[in-house]
């Protein structure tokens, strides 16, 4: 097995990507360091066929969230049917993933995970109609010595579709069951660069000023 520390990964498999609308007393609460952002939350149902630890499904809660300047979203709910990815996940990103019985189907237009102890399921119905996407992602995690961006690529043919997520009623998700918006992503190719301290200085580009100019030497001045 390649370790957290054998970054980047890169995976292809598909997924359901939904968006849904959250209150206030939704939110779940974040890390030390972050702050929420308002916004939809992003709940994303993968399935992997190839990995740096084999194939695997995965099921993910994200909520917007910012640590000073920056701004991404925070997986507060992972789980995993992988040990190996459920250490990768949480040594090498922060990610709080959970083993998890999950079940996956796909068949023509239609994808779904099941996760079978909390009564969750996700069901994407696409559209024919696909175009190519490059995405670029920022999640704002945690590790033991404090906050860290998770950068990373998705890369895929999206088809737009109507995702209906089923969630126990005593379920502290419950918020989510519904019908959302969302999309399905065939042909999926998804790579996680290492994790970086948050707290490192945002280059000056992101800022919005340029780096300040050298001083002049006193000396060239009085030449001149």
């Amino acid at each position: 097995m390649d370790g957290p520390d054998a970054a980047p990964w890169t995976m292809t498999g598909e997924c359901v990507i939904a968006l849904a609308r959250r209150r206030a007393a939704h939110r779940s609460p974040l890390p030390d360091g972050l702050h929420p952002v308002p916004g939809p939350a992003v709940v994303v149902a993968e399935s992997y066929t190839r990995s740096p630890v084999g194939p695997y499904l995965a099921f993910g809660v994200a909520e917007p969230a910012r640590h000073r300047g920056r701004i991404g979203l925070c997986f507060t709910t992972v789980a995993v049917n992988s040990p190996d990815v459920r250490v990768a996940g949480r040594q090498g990103w922060g990610f709080p993933a959970e083993l998890g019985n999950l079940g996956w189907s796909s068949r023509a237009g239609e994808r779904e995970l099941v996760w079978l102890e909390r009564g969750i399921s996700i069901e994407g119905r696409s559209h024919r109609l696909a175009w190519p996407a490059v995405v670029p992602m920022r999640s704002l995690q945690h590790l033991d010595d404090g906050p860290v961006v998770a950068p990373g690529w998705l890369r895929g043919l999206v088809h737009r579709a109507h995702v209906e997520i089923g969630v126990d009623d005593e379920d502290p998700l419950m918020w989510l069951a519904g019908r959302h918006a969302g999309a399905s992503v065939s042909g999926l190719r998804v790579t996680m660069r290492p994790a970086r301290h948050a707290e490192a200085p945002l280059p000056a580009p992101l800022l919005g000023r340029p780096n300040p100019a050298p001083p002049v030497p006193a000396e060239s001045s009085a030449q001149t």
